[in-house]
């Protein structure tokens, strides 16, 4: 190869691997120094069956009006299962899905939304906290009287989809 093939060659390969780096995002900031805890609503004694019911029906309804089957699960506030439905024709994975949305919405004491928008803006720190934390909308804390008394997941839709139908369902025992 001559010299000035060689010395293209490397040109090339320079502005190549310069293009790639000045592409690479800025590694995302740790963020501020709050005032307070975030997420720093109390817990309370876990919802009662009748209540969780409510807000499975509550969502069951709000999912049916829009013709999305989902799999809905109603935890207490440590995440344990207390009560479930999965409607007609839902997807084989969304029942274990929307459990783990409950758990992470009621351990963590947030809407799951907050997970996911941290992986899609870099923070994916959040993975190491939890192996089975879900990072998805449609989880939402349940709270009643100030206390997170449990959550609800939903899964078989869009994210969006999931989001909208567990705050049906978390709406119906404010």
């Amino acid at each position: 190869m001559s010299k000035l093939g060689v010395t293209s060659l490397f040109i090339a390969a320079s502005l190549a691997s310069f293009s790639a780096f000045a592409q690479t995002p800025p590694a995302p900031t740790a963020g501020g120094l709050p005032a307070r805890a975030p997420f720093d609503v109390p817990y309370g004694m876990p919802i009662n069956l009748e209540s969780a019911n409510q807000a499975l029906a509550a969502a069951q309804a709000e999912a049916a009006r829009h013709g999305w089957p989902e799999a809905i699960a109603v935890t207490g506030p440590n995440g344990e299962l207390i009560a479930f439905e999965k409607m007609d024709d839902t997807q084989n994975a969304s029942p274990g899905i929307a459990l783990r949305k409950a758990k992470t919405a009621a351990r963590f004491r947030r809407d799951t939304r907050a997970f996911y928008n941290g992986f899609e803006t870099g923070h994916t720190y959040s993975a190491t906290l939890d192996p089975s934390l879900a990072a998805s909308p449609g989880g939402y804390p349940l709270v009643m009287n100030g206390k997170i008394v449990g959550a609800i997941g939903c899964s078989g839709g869009s994210g969006d989809q999931d989001a909208d139908i567990c705050k049906a369902g978390a709406d119906a025992v404010k």
